[in-house]
């Protein structure tokens, strides 16, 4: 059974760092391209970032390119996230996600 987790969103003050995690169970993050996602309060969920099974090509929104980078540890079967120059529009609560299943979900609060 396919279970993401996430993990490591907190609260930070405009311009600061986080780094989220998403430990994978049930499959092997090399075998699929994943993606982190995002769900301000009150919107719909927003594209942040995906990379491929292969790990080769990344993809950001364009609101988050040159400040988040997404990454994996195949052998720790993880994907992460790293959040910097943070803004407060960054505030939601963020999942990882493959193309059949999301996790569970960790809230980002940005304040200014």
């Amino acid at each position: 059974q396919v279970h993401l987790v996430e993990s490591g969103g907190g609260s930070v003050q405009a311009g600061g760092s986080l780094r989220l995690s998403c430990a994978a169970s049930g499959f092997t993050v090399t075998n699929s391209g994943m993606k982190w996602v995002r769900q301000a309060p009150g919107k719909g969920l927003e594209f942040v970032s995906s990379i491929t099974k292969s790990g080769v090509t990344t993809t950001y929104a364009g609101s988050v390119k040159g400040r988040f980078t997404i990454s994996r540890d195949n052998a720790k079967n993880t994907l992460y996230l790293h959040m910097n120059g943070l803004k407060t529009e960054d505030t939601g609560v963020y999942y990882c996600a493959t193309n059949e299943n999301r996790g569970q979900g960790t809230q980002v609060t940005v304040s200014s």
